[in-house]
């Protein structure tokens, strides 16, 4: 399946991007003497850029969209004219640009102990020169894997563009992922090198290391190795390997690349089956970090230095369109996050670090409204009165999207928002994203009321990140925006109502999926156009909105379509309890829902605990009961708070657009989904099949009996 995922900005998305003209065959001399002519940290580098020009230039044989071959080259969705037209790039044409450009300003930061250290952009590409040097040592062969096992950090960046510079695959695999699931991945794309963080990933690979027959070395970045074996190597081990090589070797590589050929793996989740191989091309990566800055208005480095936390899984592109390609088109800094960020520590991180943009998962910013509304409960009369009352004042300002601020918005202003932004770190904060799984209107109201305008995009990975933006002068509340520029939508076979499938056009297009030629035929049509599963319309204005998935669309007995995430939404929003909801009724006769309640979670393992959280206790507080786990709940052990459930989805089946489409039975799960329990894949995305499965008795039971005549 893809995977799509989701954004949100608040505020102005300030500017990335260099007019580059026309397009040309390949890089002209001059514009090349320009982003490498005064290179200082690499002469030979320079050197090497400037005397072959062939470095970015597209291959007149390419006549196809799409390719699954590792070393395979597809015809780019080139226009004559606009941001289509834009030279092709390669990874490194894009690195030696920022490099140039914004050489002595910061690129990462990291802590140590309780200091945090920083490196430049001059530092940064020569270190990925010497992880480059130091894969090819190790044998890293051409269209070859290096798969990175592991939390973000510095050495994740640097294996992951060393990669690329070194003609492999950059390949991020998923710290959930089980050995097996790391041994089809590692195997999928022949990887010669695995660089894992720690003793605890090494061991997933150890188990599974004699059926990859391409492995020729493990890298540990983090802690001491427990054991010392052939080919193993800490990360300062093999950063001396690539120390004193020569230059020539990687120089002719870097020079061979071109901007249509593959240089990145992103894999899918494997919700349906085995994960894909999603290639992105050097193009897609620098074309699609250009178009969207531009459209954001992110600013350069020598204005206004954009700063990012980086914490989300980096094996998806979301993540690292948002912490690597954006900011080194921009010359922003990208710091990293404790590996206990989402245990508690992101909170102290991003008050540390103020960044300029941020991106949550929904749960993220779930968690953040949970906090904060417990915290206000316990607030004093006054103090809770006054922030009732700004809140009511940022959300009638912002939805009304007035452009002069009225007096009580300055006030609740100065009162409340400010406040509240530099308690969260934000206070700097001019965009903040959400990515993977949908956000409830409840969520994004609670944020706008704050004056956080969340901003909806919308993309996959097989658009190499975003596909439609919303900014501050074109915005509709759960709306995903309007199409980025150089690309287009188009709703494929729509209904009455204008509900299609979605499809993508635009040089952000993958090439296919590794070695699956029948799996990419699915995905892209003959004319090149990228089917993406998900359902949606436009409305007048052109603002796309998002209204289901076609494999998750519920067909009932009786033949009606019916899109569950809205209903699912809709519990949540009616039943603030419910922590995730999962409809079911594909061929029966009626809907029934599966819940789950709000519970805390264990931080060393992320499985959900009993107890519940504290939002949960204050309204079980609320409405009589003095449940304070959720086992004392499922099953129907509180009367009270099945009562209060069953409140609020006679409320949503009051406004159902017909009968059909009325939830009739439910029931509350012992425990709430998460990754650990594989309800919940990497990014926080329902993994719906997985949950069938897993439920199976307690969805049967739904059935047995026959409906009540009503």
């Amino acid at each position: 399946m893809t995977l799509d995922y989701r954004f949100f900005i608040s505020n102005s998305f300030a500017g990335l991007g260099i007019q580059l003209g026309v397009y040309q065959a390949y890089i002209a001399q001059d514009v090349v003497n320009a982003w490498v002519g005064s290179l200082p940290l690499s002469c030979t580098a320079a050197k090497s850029v400037k005397k072959n020009v062939k470095e970015g230039t597209v291959s007149n044989q390419a006549t196809e969209f799409w390719t699954t071959h590792r070393n395979g080259e597809v015809k780019l969705r080139m226009g004559e004219s606009g941001p289509e037209a834009k030279p092709p790039l390669t990874v490194n044409q894009m690195f030696t640009s920022a490099v140039e450009r914004f050489g002595n300003y910061n690129a990462l930061g990291w802590k140590e102990g309780e200091q945090w250290k920083t490196m430049t952009y001059k530092d940064y590409y020569k270190t990925c020169r010497t992880a480059a040097k130091g894969f090819l040592k190790l044998g890293l062969k051409q269209y070859h894997g290096v798969g990175i096992l592991g939390f973000n950090s510095v050495e994740w960046f640097i294996a992951d563009i060393g990669a690329i510079l070194a003609g492999g695959f950059a390949v991020g695999i998923y710290t959930t992922n089980s050995p097996e699931a790391c041994q089809y991945v590692a195997e999928n794309c022949q990887a010669n090198i695995l660089v894992v963080e720690n003793h605890k990933q090494l061991q997933k690979i150890l188990q599974v290391q004699d059926r990859l027959p391409h492995l020729k070395a493990i890298i540990q970045y983090k802690d001491e190795l427990k054991e010392k074996k052939p080919n193993l190597y800490t990360w300062a081990e093999f950063m001396e390997l690539g120390r004193d090589e020569p230059d020539a070797q990687l120089d002719d590589i870097i020079s061979s690349q071109k901007p249509n050929q593959c240089c990145t793996l992103i894999y899918t989740s494997g919700t349906t089956g085995h994960p894909k191989g999603v290639m992105l091309s050097h193009d897609n990566l620098t074309w699609t970090a250009f178009v969207t800055g531009e459209d954001v208005s992110m600013t350069d480095a020598d204005k206004l230095q954009e700063v990012i936390v980086s914490y989300l899984p980096l094996s998806h592109i979301a993540a690292q369109m948002i912490d690597i390609w954006l900011p080194m088109k921009a010359g922003g800094v990208t710091y990293f996050a404790e590996p206990d960020a989402l245990k508690g520590s992101l909170a102290n991180t991003l008050r540390e670090i103020r960044p300029t943009a941020f991106m949550g998962v929904p749960r993220v910013w779930e968690k953040m409204q949970e906090k904060m509304k417990s915290i206000g409960a316990k607030s004093s009369t006054v103090r809770r009165k006054v922030a009732s009352w700004a809140k009511d004042v940022g959300l009638q300002t912002n939805l009304n999207k007035m452009e002069l601020k009225p007096l009580n918005f300055r006030l609740a202003k100065c009162l409340v928002f400010r406040k509240v932004r530099k308690a969260l770190g934000l206070d700097r904060c001019t965009r903040c994203y959400t990515g993977a799984a949908p956000i409830t209107k409840d969520t994004l109201e609670f944020f706008l009321s704050l004056d956080i305008p969340l901003f909806e995009l919308y993309g996959m990975s097989e658009s190499s990140g975003p596909h439609t933006i919303s900014l501050p002068d074109a915005f509709r509340l759960i709306s995903c925006g309007k199409v980025i520029p150089g690309c287009k939508t188009k709703i494929f076979n729509p209904d009455a109502d204008g509900n299609g499938e979605i499809c993508f056009w635009g040089r952000h297009v993958f090439m296919g999926y590794l070695n699956m030629p029948d799996k990419t035929k699915e995905a892209l049509d003959a004319d090149g156009w990228l089917h993406s599963g998900d359902l949606g319309k436009h409305d007048q204005d052109d603002f796309l909105f998002i209204t289901g998935r076609i494999k998750e669309l519920i067909i009932t007995a009786g033949g009606e379509n019916i899109p569950p995430v809205p209903i699912e939404d809709a519990v949540k929003e009616a039943v603030p309890l419910v922590s995730n909801a999962m409809l079911i009724g594909d061929k029966r006769k009626f809907l029934s829902m599966l819940l789950t309640i709000k519970c805390e979670v264990n931080n060393e393992t992320g499985a959900p605990e009993d107890e519940l959280t504290t939002e949960a206790l204050d309204l079980c507080r609320n409405l009589g009961s003095n449940a304070t786990r959720v086992s004392e709940i499922a099953g129907g052990r509180d009367r009270v708070v099945y009562a209060a459930i069953q409140d609020g989805i006679n409320r949503v089946n009051e406004k159902a657009t017909s009968n059909a489409q009325r939830i009739q039975k439910w029931t509350v799960l012992e425990k709430d989904f998460s990754i650990p329990g594989g309800e919940l894949g990497p990014t926080m995305k329902l993994k719906r099949p997985v949950v069938m499965k897993m439920y199976k008795d307690q969805i049967e039971n739904f059935y047995k009996e026959p409906l009540s005549p009503t």
